[in-house]
């Protein structure tokens, strides 16, 4: 039987599989919840690699799983360097300052009937700029290393968690702001146990949405200026010089990172709003 014959019969034996899982007396558990959509990504390989090798595509069109792998064990030492210059560097800094300036503008915000009606439709219109006009702006503006790159990165993830943060310190009701000021309790009393409290399942929505921009915003940066290292000059390179597997081997890292840290920002805020219905089994 060919490789594309069995790649197939693998896809088709591992949809019934999940069907069954699917369906059987043990789909609520933790393992299935995990095996279904393992088996599905692992299916999708298979599948991939078998049409590769089935119809013998050139790999400077789409190269194999097996090739992307083979690359990536050979340029660990490249794909480090790289990791370290746009994810630590880049993405990593600049979400920090985005998050701590979106938080505190949102405090502001929430204190200033100026702000709200001046600041947040000023947000809006940022928000809605495409990424290629800002990244050039911002190389000019910080230079070819990672100073641009987190720019990019606090423009795109600022505005996400600011419209969060700002609806969720406003989504106590008036029972309780009027419990709150019978106690005589004054507005930073109300901020720290009411309000917060209150505003961290919309706090960790925005930061949630704002990981993946984080990694896209520091990526495309790189395509305007960047010095010889960082994913997006790698990927850009790799497609000059037809270097089709050292790409998707960076595309595979950036996959894993993006993955990494969504699941990350998701366990923290299962353990700091474990109170609010969305948590609770």
């Amino acid at each position: 039987m060919s490789a594309l014959g069995l790649a197939l019969a693998f896809w088709i034996g591992a949809w019934l599989l999940n069907i069954w899982l699917a369906n059987s007396r043990w789909r609520d558990t933790r393992a299935v919840r995990i095996a279904v959509p393992v088996l599905f990504g692992v299916t999708l390989l298979v599948l991939w690699e078998g049409i590769v090798r089935g119809l013998n595509v050139s790999p400077v069109i789409l190269p194999a799983p097996s090739v992307v792998a083979q690359t990536f064990a050979a340029s660990t030492d490249l794909l480090w360097v790289d990791f370290v210059q746009t994810v630590l560097k880049g993405a990593l800094r600049g979400y920090v300052i985005g998050f701590v300036a979106a938080v505190l503008c949102a405090i502001a915000i929430d204190r200033s009937a100026f702000l709200t009606r001046g600041l947040l439709p000023i947000g809006n219109f940022f928000a809605a700029l495409p990424i290629v006009g800002v990244a050039p702006i911002m190389v000019n503006w910080f230079g070819f290393d990672w100073q641009s790159k987190a720019a990019v990165v606090v423009v795109m993830v600022f505005f996400p968690i600011l419209v969060n943060m700002v609806q969720g310190l406003r989504a106590t009701d008036a029972m309780q702001r009027d419990l709150m000021r019978t106690y005589a309790a004054s507005y930073t009393q109300t901020l720290i146990k009411l309000r917060l409290p209150a505003a961290m399942p919309f706090l960790f929505n925005g930061m949630k949405i704002a990981t993946t921009l984080a990694l896209v915003g520091a990526i495309v940066a790189e395509y305007f200026g960047s010095p010889t290292r960082g994913m997006g000059f790698r990927i850009s390179t790799g497609v000059g010089s037809l270097s089709i597997d050292l790409v998707w081997a960076e595309i595979a890292v950036a996959a894993m990172v993006g993955t990494g840290f969504y699941g990350l920002m998701a366990w923290i805020e299962k353990r700091v709003t474990f109170w609010h219905p969305s948590q609770r089994n």
